[in-house]
């Protein structure tokens, strides 16, 4: 055994021999508020926008919040290193090589001027629990490891879940090559400024044994109003919806005068594309009255900035389609009415529209023992006891689709997110840093 091994392996001894807290005494972690409070302040202090915060990912405002997290950390006392997809990993001490251990992660970017908690909050709750057992010489039965993950966030690259991906071997060839949305270099040349493999990445190389991960779990706030109106502070979540998106279709009609061309020789690219979005809203209500899920967005809709006007018919328009489900299949189904919508626009219209390559994500039912640990967790914390599904995608799901036991657990926050209005209790955040906590402390390995 090497000595870095065998170091590893005296310190994993040693906090086996620590003495645990009652483990059947559920550990509320109030006292850990003001620390929460001043992490989140900072974190916010060095994100600052012109509204809300940015930190974009793999970029500048991510890797100051990566930064400031890994400082807090080796303040306590805690061991951190960045691993090869550039994320950076937090724990009480190293672990051995061979040891399973619990991951806790989240990720730090955010969408551009958006809020302070969408993502953070789960990364800094994982700190928190590694602080308490630092402060506390609390050990569990499994050693914890917190990831802070990057570029879990599709603004930026059209992509999301990069850290997460790249770490497990998801991460396609062509995601490497998306173009950053301000200045158009592709995602590998930020990845290797980071400080990422991006050799291994490019191969495909798996970065990580999952096989010794015992469990993932991923704090965050809800990103929709659910807990909000049915007033539960936490919840635990059932399943995370996956998607599909395209980030630019084309629709190619011809520009004219707009007082000139009647409208049946026109060929007019808004209104074709704005049919499309009509009809795509259509079959979404029906999926929806025969019991689906399904939720669609358009939100980059434009002309071409050099040449549109109030009197020229558009010649092209440029927009993005996203689709988000439950079920593979009804994913898969509205891809299908997309282009089969467009192809009768195509005749009715005289448009063309012109598709780029579609970025998909599985969805992603996480594990049910571990769900009923984070309720449990809640009814010993005298919390109401609920699960929900996810409406947004997360890192979790990345890691419970490679076969790794996944929970997550929700904060309620208000005003919804991706925008700078989220309003996250600090209450109801150290609420569910303790269900957290002791679902941690609880949880056996099969």
């Amino acid at each position: 055994m090497n000595m870095r091994a065998s170091g590893k392996h005296l310190a994993a001894e040693a906090n086996k021999m620590t003495p645990h807290a009652t483990p059947d005494i559920p550990a509320t972690l109030e006292h850990l508020k003001d620390d929460a409070q001043n992490i989140f302040q900072r974190l916010e202090e060095i994100s600052r926008d012109k509204v809300g915060v940015t930190r974009e990912s793999y970029g500048k405002g991510e890797s100051r919040a990566f930064d400031l997290v890994e400082k807090i950390a080796r303040s306590e006392g805690l061991y951190t290193y960045r691993d090869q997809a550039a994320n950076l990993v937090m724990e009480l001490s190293p672990i051995a090589d061979d040891e399973k251990y619990i991951l806790i992660g989240s990720h730090l970017d955010s969408v551009p001027q958006g809020g302070n908690y969408d993502g953070a909050a789960g990364v800094i709750a994982g700190l928190l629990c590694l602080i308490e057992m630092k402060r506390s010489n609390i050990s569990t039965d499994i050693p914890v490891k917190v990831i802070a993950l990057r570029g879990e966030e599709s603004a930026w690259f059209g992509a999301c879940y990069l850290g997460s991906k790249a770490l497990l071997g998801k991460l396609e060839d062509s995601e490497q090559d998306l173009p950053q949305r301000d200045d158009g270099r592709p995602l590998h040349e930020y990845m290797k400024e980071a400080g990422a493999d991006v050799d291994n990445i490019r191969m495909g190389n798996v970065l990580i044994d999952t096989s010794r991960i015992a469990a993932f779990f991923e704090l965050h706030i809800e990103q929709g109003p659910v807990l909000i109106a049915r007033n539960l502070p936490v919840a635990a979540v059932t399943g995370i919806r996956g998607n599909i998106r395209h980030r630019e279709i084309k629709c190619i009609g011809e520009a004219g005068h707009s007082g000139a061309v009647p409208r049946w020789l026109r060929h007019d690219a808004v209104f074709a594309a704005a049919e499309l979005i009509t009809r795509i809203d259509d079959h979404w209500t029906t999926i929806l009255q025969h019991g689906g899920d399904l939720v669609a967005t358009t939100g980059i809709l434009s002309t071409n900035t050099e040449n549109h006007a109030m009197s020229r018919i558009p010649g092209e328009v440029t927009f993005s389609f996203e689709a988000r489900s439950q079920y593979d299949h009804t994913l898969t189904a509205i891809d299908a009415l997309v282009h089969s919508e467009c192809a009768t626009i195509k005749q009715e219209r005289r448009v063309d529209f012109i598709f780029d390559e579609p970025v998909k994500t599985p969805p992603a039912v996480l594990d049910e023992r571990i769900v009923e640990l984070i309720k449990n967790a809640c009814e010993k914390e005298n919390l109401p006891v609920e699960a929900i599904p996810s409406g947004a995608g997360h890192d979790a799901s990345i890691f419970a689709n490679s076969g790794v036991p996944t929970g997550m657990i929700f904060v309620r926050n208000r005003n919804g997110s991706h925008n700078p209005d989220e309003e996250m209790d600090i209450e109801d955040f150290i609420r569910g840093v303790s269900v957290l906590f002791n679902t941690v402390r609880e949880f056996e390995d099969e």
